[in-house]
């Protein structure tokens, strides 16, 4: 059984791990190889640990039961942060989701669709009217918010290990078109 949930400061080594090996394999042929190499759960546990207890808005899938073999446990498989809109995004949205990113072997189960849900929830708590996120040009993924209703609104160049990489902001506005794609399953 998968749940959503507030993710917990024990939680945020495991956050770390998903998140270092989604890099891996998503920015694969991508990113350069050595970048992601070097990339660091111990460094990125600090600072998931440093924003939840921070009260940044951070969410976790975990498995758990029939998901999972006997007798170990819970495990997150899958993870999303969201806040205020930061930098260039305050001009898109008012809202931001940072982060969403579900383990290989755990996708297409409605995970990414379920964190993205309680991502927009959390904006909406804190008031925003709307909300966007970045995703890497080349990211195959990025269809997944076009599914789900987002409009590409901008691209801007960022550099990931100095290298130039094109990101595209995908915006929902109204905050309810990501609520309404998120539960009905558009």
């Amino acid at each position: 059984m998968i749940q959503i949930r507030p993710a917990r400061p024990a939680d945020a080594v495991a956050i770390a791990a998903v998140h270092v090996a989604v890099w891996r394999t998503a920015y694969a042929n991508i990113l350069p190889d050595a970048y992601l190499a070097r990339m660091s759960v111990a460094r990125h546990a600090s600072h998931y640990g440093a924003g939840i207890r921070a009260g940044v808005g951070v969410f976790v899938a975990t498995a758990s039961e029939e998901d999972l073999p006997p007798e170990s446990g819970s495990r997150v498989v899958g993870f999303a942060t969201a806040g205020r809109a930061r930098g260039a995004g305050q001009t898109l949205a008012e809202g931001e989701v940072e982060t969403l990113y579900v383990l290989d072997d755990w996708r297409d189960r409605g995970i990414g669709r379920a964190l993205m849900g309680g991502a927009a929830e959390h904006l909406r708590g804190l008031g925003c009217q709307s909300a966007f996120l970045w995703v890497l040009r080349d990211n195959p993924s990025r269809w997944f918010y076009q599914r789900l209703g987002g409009r590409a609104a901008m691209e801007m160049e960022i550099a990931v290990a100095s290298q130039p990489i094109i990101q595209t902001a995908f915006v929902w506005n109204p905050i309810d078109r990501l609520l309404t794609a998120t539960t009905t399953g558009v």
